[in-house]
């Protein structure tokens, strides 16, 4: 799989010029004021063909599907996945402890290629360092909304294990703090913020993003990614 850099968005074709218009004088450059980033104006790429992706990150709001992305992708690719959730997340919902959590994703990212899914800020610098594409999966609010609902009922009604021996628990509907429906609803447009910002961010000048908003764009990328590990 290869990747292309494509800034912004296409001009509308406006058609021929109406001479019966009044001709109007273009603004003076120097006086228009700079316009907001915004995820439009963000490099964003797209499947192309500057050069290989071996280390990917992948991102997005919980219910967005980075997990299935990422192990699909991996699989694509043959190269190893870490979803970041079942590693931080011990027996008993106990947190790992930061510096073995740095340290364990410090070594799994030391390989040539791997996918990684997961937006844990505490490692963010280990894996986007090493990482030479970042994929965002941002679909509407509404349908994230829809799967984060459907899949935390379903795990919770078959009591479903996620890691370690964790499951979720009916209690959790109802606090703030334990609630992921909660969670994917408030932190949507924080998230948008967040990788928006990255994009533009020069720190992160050496990272090619790839901004996924609807089922048709995941099934191109993993058709291109399969396309080109053959």
């Amino acid at each position: 799989m290869r990747l292309a850099a494509e800034a912004g968005a296409r001009s509308p074709w406006r058609g021929p010029p109406d001479p019966a218009r009044p001709r109007q004088t273009p603004p003076d450059p120097a006086k228009i004021p700079p316009r907001p980033p915004d995820a439009a104006a963000c490099a964003e790429a797209e499947v192309g063909d500057t050069g290989p992706v071996r280390r990917i990150s992948v991102v997005g709001n919980s219910g967005s599907g980075k997990t299935t992305l990422a192990s699909e992708l991996a699989a694509a690719l043959a190269v190893p996945h870490l979803e970041l959730d079942s590693m931080f997340h011990q027996p008993g919902w106990q947190e790992l402890d930061r510096e073995l959590f740095r340290e364990r994703v410090t070594a799994f990212t030391a390989g040539p290629g791997w996918v990684v899914d997961g937006n844990y800020s505490a490692v963010r610098d280990i894996v986007w360092n090493r990482a030479d594409t970042v994929i965002w999966l941002d679909p509407p609010r509404h349908r994230v909304m829809r799967r984060v609902i459907w899949r935390t009922l379903r795990r919770m009604a078959t009591r479903a294990e996620l890691w370690n021996g964790n499951r979720e628990r009916w209690r959790y509907l109802f606090r703030r703090d334990e609630s992921i429906i909660w969670w994917a609803w408030t932190n949507h447009h924080k998230n948008q913020e967040r990788y928006t910002r990255a994009q533009a961010d020069p720190a992160f000048a050496h990272l090619s993003f790839i901004r996924l908003r609807t089922p048709a764009d995941s099934a191109r990328l993993l058709q291109a990614a399969s396309s080109g590990a053959r």
